[in-house]
């Protein structure tokens, strides 16, 4: 039986939540990702962030291969208790699987996605793809 916090949760159908992670010090929004219940429980007990990986159809501890761990600093729950967000510290200060900061890296300008921040570390060299 889940704690009751965890069941104040609404999930969605395939039961997951959409969780963001955010720097706990400047504010600024790194990633979203998924959660089921077991990453939700687990990111609590750690104090870490992590996930479920839609396409792996895994857990996935944010970090394992990059060593880009978000620690967790608070968590928060809508007011739709339908969206969880994470003030986090983002280890390395890069989130991105593309090797930036934020994955919010490109802007809309003349109906194109142009990105507009740099690639801080080579994705190759990040991953042992």
């Amino acid at each position: 039986m889940s704690a009751p916090w965890l069941e104040q949760v609404k999930w969605n159908s395939d039961g997951l939540v959409p969780a963001i992670a955010q720097d706990h010090e400047t504010g600024r929004i790194l990633m979203v990702a998924w959660m089921n219940e077991e990453a939700l429980s687990l990111t609590v007990k750690e104090q870490r962030a992590i996930y479920w990986s839609r396409s792996r159809n895994k857990l996935w501890r944010k970090g394992e291969e990059s060593g880009h761990v978000q620690q967790l600093h608070e968590i928060r729950l809508d007011c739709d208790a339908d969206v969880i967000l994470m003030h986090v510290k983002q280890l390395g200060g890069i989130s991105c699987h593309t090797g930036r900061e934020s994955c919010f890296y490109s802007v809309l300008k003349d109906e194109e996605w142009v990105p507009v921040e740099p690639v801080l570390k080579d994705p190759a060299s990040i991953y042992n793809k």
